[in-house]
């Protein structure tokens, strides 16, 4: 378990180590989610919905029928597909 000491700045704001920025892939602008539990503060990185990736980024390339749910469905079988070939 890696403990790194922190300070606390004027505005109420840490900044989380580069070791466990780049162990838990977190990047400038992601969101994550601060709880409390016994008196002990965690910080977790949701996990991503790839459904609202894909829907994001086709708002953003502008692609028109878009059916996420059959994109959701092939993903899913191809998941399913690699999960028993190994």
């Amino acid at each position: 378990m890696v403990r790194i000491k922190v300070k606390v700045g004027p505005k109420g704001q840490i900044v989380i180590p580069k070791v466990f920025r780049d162990e838990y892939n977190i990047s400038y602008g992601d969101d994550l989610i601060m709880k409390e539990n016994n008196q002990v503060l965690m910080i977790e990185k949701p996990i991503e919905n790839i459904v609202e990736k894909l829907e994001n980024f086709a708002k953003k390339i502008k692609i028109r029928n878009f059916d996420v749910h059959e994109i959701e469905k092939e993903y899913e079988e191809r998941w399913k597909k690699s999960r028993n070939s190994t």
